[in-house]
């Protein structure tokens, strides 16, 4: 149903409806239509789509009761109702294209915030920009989203796989942890392939004379890794390290661990605290792990974490985990650059043109501490990141993370204007640790 935005005049139009705007008199009118795309289904949904999802849906409650901490608590997006509309990721990326050309044509979304797989996020980019219409990517990590192309309409505001692999390879630097020999399992698609890309020449600079062993690349989804463990334990190394996330990951170290291959080799998981909850004490101590950034037992303490940690576990019973912090990093920065748009256009609700003005070259606080839009020409996020190791507190009942490390964003990600995989040949050229 649309309303009218009613303000009185004080002075000139301009000064008055930027008054109205500050004190949060901007009359209800029709609500910002917002499509949020995630694993609803299939085996990435449980550990990682689900609970980006029961993200987005607790921050959207409060974003329109204006419940949020400030700056954050003006009602919906500067006093517009956010109405959501989620979508299965599920199904490959030629389903997710005529998923978002829908989300734009037929259901007449003003923004669409999404995106888990690193394929469906390289399929739907370019289909956004073609359509100019806004879209902001939450997750996906493969580098070459921004490295490849140009955008206009298109971000991301998490940072990119090739943070999560220097954070693992300067973790056992720092901590001494040998590695002659290494082993290798990521998945056969394109967050797979930049991973262990990443994680290798971040390898080269730190450890020049490490060298690789088995070489593993199993479909996305494969299940079974019988196959896959009987090569890793054939090659013991000294470290294994893997990419695989979701209901792959979770398969993988129940498999593998029952048949003893982190007993003999130290596991190395660029994207693993997801799983912790639900592995609980079948997950094996001292595995070394990233979470993507600083999210979930890695976070750092702040009110607005605190915030954020107390309504996603009041909601579920569970602690938020690395996906649903993405998710509602993601939509805090949308917020502000829907309102910072609003307010320069006499409080009407913004164009796509307005909110890319507004996002692009941005930052905004978040619960896993600051994001900067500062790669990409604006369009890319870096932030800090965190790697710790998993042990199992029976008393509690759950995995915590201890020897935990934190890296500031610009040591572990690459400046504006240089290719990652440029970066990591030339040694981390310019890197602030």
């Amino acid at each position: 149903m649309k309303r009218r935005i009613f303000n009185r005049r004080i002075g000139a139009v301009a000064v008055g409806a930027a008054l109205a705007l500050a004190s949060g008199a901007v009359a209800a009118q029709e609500t910002f239509k917002l499509g949020i795309v995630s694993f609803l289904s299939g085996q990435a949904a449980e550990s990682f789509g689900i609970p980006a999802v029961n993200g987005a849906k607790v921050v959207i409650e409060a974003f329109n009761a204006g419940t949020a901490p400030a700056p954050y608590n003006q009602k919906g997006f500067g006093g517009v109702r956010i109405e959501p509309i989620y979508v299965d990721e599920a199904g490959g990326a030629t389903k997710q294209v005529q998923e978002l050309r829908n989300l734009y044509d037929r259901e007449k979304v003003d923004a669409v915030v999404g995106y888990v797989g690193s394929g469906d996020c390289l399929a739907v980019a370019p289909v956004a920009e073609e359509m100019k219409r806004f879209l902001i990517l939450y997750d996906c990590g493969t580098p070459r989203i921004f490295e490849e192309k140009t955008y206009s309409y298109v971000f991301r505001t998490a940072s990119h796989a090739t943070m999560d692999n220097v954070a693992l390879a300067r973790y056992l630097k720092a901590r001494n942890v040998k590695v002659d020999t290494m082993n290798l399992i990521h998945q056969d698609y394109a967050w797979g392939h930049d991973s262990r890309e990443d994680f290798i020449l971040a390898m080269q600079q730190l450890y020049p004379n490490a060298k690789p062993q088995a070489d593993l690349l199993p479909k996305f989804g494969a299940g079974q890794y019988g196959t896959e463990i009987s090569a890793l334990m054939s090659k013991p190394a000294d470290i294994v390290h893997s990419s695989l996330w979701g209901g792959d990951l979770q398969a993988f170290i129940l498999q593998a661990g029952a048949r003893g291959v982190f007993a003999k080799q130290q596991g190395v998981f660029s994207a693993a605290d997801h799983v912790l909850p639900g592995l609980g004490e079948k997950m094996p101590n001292g595995v070394i792990l990233g979470a993507r950034g600083a999210y979930g037992l890695m976070s750092p303490k702040s009110p607005l974490n605190d915030w954020w940690w107390s309504i996603y576990q009041k909601a579920y019973t569970v602690y938020p985990v690395q996906a649903p912090y993405r998710m509602v990093q993601s939509l805090l920065g949308l917020k502000l650059a829907v309102e910072k748009a609003m307010a320069a256009n006499g409080g009407k609700k913004p164009t796509p043109e307005q909110l890319a003005a507004a996002l692009r070259n941005s930052e905004w606080d978040s619960p896993a501490g600051r994001i900067r839009m500062v790669l990409g020409n604006g369009h890319q996020a870096i932030q800090d990141t965190a790697i710790g190791r998993t042990k199992y507190d029976a008393a509690k009942k759950m995995v915590t993370l201890e020897d935990i490390q934190r890296f500031p964003a610009e040591c572990v990600n690459p400046p504006a204007n240089m290719k990652s995989n440029d970066w990591l040949k030339a040694g981390f050229p310019g890197a602030k640790c």
